[in-house]
Parts: structure tokens; C-alpha cells; sequence
């Protein structure tokens, strides 16, 4: 199996799916890098700490796999083997007003045809967009549902070893600020946010920003409040998400999760979103985010292994596939 990891956000999403193939070893996961140039930092630091092997991209786009795994469309098309598409946010359909909503026909398709042997869509919601925008994409498409939102609805139970992880005293107030990567963002427009008292604060900031500016960057524009606890771009925000007793944020993806599991949200930044999105529904205050995110709420681990081992032709292990609790991870 080939997993494509253009950015840590994509290699966050699919490293939950990986694991659900643990202790099978008809598969071996390799790992690649597209090469598109530019200036980030993280992905190749991602790998190298989780020991996983990786090609260069050169190398790996002339070797066919019998699966790739992908959280990101970017290069999809020029790898061999049946390529499985996950959405690497909340759902599949963009929040933010941009030209298109994310399902649209020129993202989905090259050269004439589908380039996913497997798009996954989180609500059905989201087929019946992609029957209007690419009704080619169709028969590929999987409606499977949220691994991410489901691992953190089985961390419900663990918020207080979180919060003793994240240094949290009992009967203290943590409220965590959640920023996504565009100027309009709260990191990006909103500094006196991170400057209140009267609660521990723990920061999570979009791996985009981290991958940009450098972790060094980072951490020095928020060098004059030693006490915030920062959490780390590739994990540890759905913890403290769930030991929140709060969360500030925008229209990112963190924010529509916390909603989704229960956790009071307030939005320090509007953004322009598409009207009905998941960003919209928060902003609104919808009474059940995780319904509108997700139609099949603690599936996503069996019917993405399902897809996985059917793209792969092999019959699928005897055990469960389940959603397991997110580690409570220190900062």
C-alpha cells in the first residue's frame, strides 16, 4: 500500500486509518512526498518520527500498488493502483464562500475519467451533491462516515485523564483556542485572544501554519504567554478538545468537531462561509452538528477497512475494526 502524504493534515487523517490494518502482515505501507516544491515544514518530519518507510516520489509514481491511500486530491493521478480519496477536515464539502465547494467535476476527474477508485464522502448529504456536480463519480463513491469524529466520540469517557495529561487541575477552567490558516483566522486576526486571563488556555493552531512559518516562528509569537499550553500540529488537539471546558474558534474543521461531541463553542472570527455548511451550522448554533457531519456515526472504521480490503482483494481480518480513544498525549 501507498500512502500520499502531501502535508501533515493529510498524514494526520490517514494515520488513523492506518491503524486500522494493524497486525496484518499481508500489508506492507510505504509512504511518499509528492514533490510540488515550495517552502513548509513537517512532512517528512511526520514520517521520519512515526518509522514509517518512505520513497521518493519519483520512485514510488512508477511502481503500482495494490492500494493508494489518499486524504488530499492533489497528484492522485499519477500513481498506479485503485486510489482510496478521504476527506482530510470535517465532511468532504468546503465551508469557506471559495469558487467551488469541493465535489466539483474538475476536481474529481482527469483525463475523462474518475481518478478515485474510492471517494469517500462523510454524510449522505454529500452524494447527493456529487449526483449534481460529477454524476460519473458516483459509483465510486463510499459513504463511510467519520473516523476522526468517532475516535473522539469514544475519548468522551477519557476527558479527565486528558485534562491531568494537559496539566489540569480539577475544578479548573481550560478553554482551548482552535485556529484554522487564512489571515482571517483567529491566529491570523485576533491576538488579543490569546492574551486573556482567568483560565489555562491551550492553543491549537492548523499544521498549515505550523508547515509555513516554522514551529520556532510559531512559538516565539507566543513567547509572551508562558503559560499557554500548546499543543502539538500533529496531535493532541482532539484531547484537548475533549478536556475543554470551551472552545474559541472559526471556521476550521477543530471547531466543527468540538461542536460535534458536545463541547460549548464560541466563534472569534466570521469568516465568509457557504450558506448550509458545516461552519455555517456552527455558526448558527445547529442543535446536532455530529448528525450533520457524519450519517453514520460510529461506522467509519468498519466500512472504511471493508473498502480498503475490497480495493485490495483480500478478505479482511476476523477481529473488529473499532474506534479506539485518541492518547493522552503531554505538551
Amino acid at each position: 500500500m501507498l500512502v500520499l502524504v502531501p502535508h501533515v493534515v493529510a498524514a494526520t487523517r490517514l494515520f488513523d486509518v492506518l491503524d486500522l490494518l494493524k497486525a496484518d502482515r499481508r500489508v506492507q505501507v510505504v509512504c511518499t512526498v509528492p514533490d510540488v516544491g515550495g517552502v513548509s515544514y513537517g512532512t517528512h518530519e511526520f514520517l521520519q518520527r512515526h518509522g514509517v518507510l518512505t520513497l521518493p516520489w519519483q520512485q514510488a509514481i512508477g511502481v503500482e500498488f495494490d492500494l493508494v491511500l489518499a486524504a488530499s486530491r492533489r497528484d492522485v493521478e499519477h500513481v498506479l493502483g485503485p486510489v482510496l480519496v478521504l476527506p482530510h477536515g470535517a465532511g468532504a464539502l468546503k465551508s469557506r464562500r471559495l469558487t467551488g465547494h469541493g465535489l466539483d467535476r474538475h476536481e474529481l476527474m482527469r483525463g475523462g475519467r474518475v481518478t478515485a477508485a474510492a471517494l469517500v464522502l462523510s454524510h449522505d448529504d454529500e452524494l447527493r451533491v456529487l449526483e449534481r456536480s460529477c454524476p460519473e463519480a458516483v459509483p465510486h463513491a463510499v459513504v463511510a462516515g467519520d473516523l476522526c469524529l468517532d475516535r473522539m466520540r469514544s475519548s468522551l469517557p477519557h476527558r479527565e485523564s486528558y485534562r491531568a495529561a494537559l496539566g489540569v487541575a480539577p475544578g479548573e477552567m481550560l478553554v482551548t483556542i482552535s485556529s484554522t490558516w487564512r489571515p482571517e483566522s483567529v491566529f491570523g486576526g485576533r491576538p488579543e485572544l490569546y492574551r486573556a486571563d482567568g483560565h489555562r488556555t491551550a492553543v491549537v493552531i492548523h499544521p498549515t501554519t505550523w508547515s509555513v512559518h516554522g514551529p520556532w516562528q510559531v512559538r516565539a509569537w507566543l513567547a509572551d504567554r508562558p503559560d499557554l499550553i500548546i499543543i502539538p500540529p500533529e496531535e493532541g488537539w482532539r484531547a484537548a478538545v475533549i478536556a475543554s471546558d470551551r472552545v474559541l474558534g472559526d471556521h476550521g474543521s477543530v471547531t466543527q468537531y468540538a461542536a460535534a461531541v458536545g463541547v460549548p463553542v464560541e466563534l472569534g472570527t466570521r469568516a465568509q462561509v457557504r450558506p448550509g455548511s458545516l461552519a455555517d451550522l456552527v455558526a448558527r448554533g445547529a442543535p446536532d452538528i455530529a448528525s450533520a457531519l457524519s450519517s453514520r456515526l460510529d461506522q467509519a472504521a468498519e466500512l472504511l477497512r471493508t473498502t480498503m480490503y475490497r480495493l485490495m482483494r483480500l478478505p479482511e481480518p476476523a477481529r473488529r475494526a473499532c474506534a479506539e480513544p485518541v492518547a493522552a498525549h503531554h505538551v
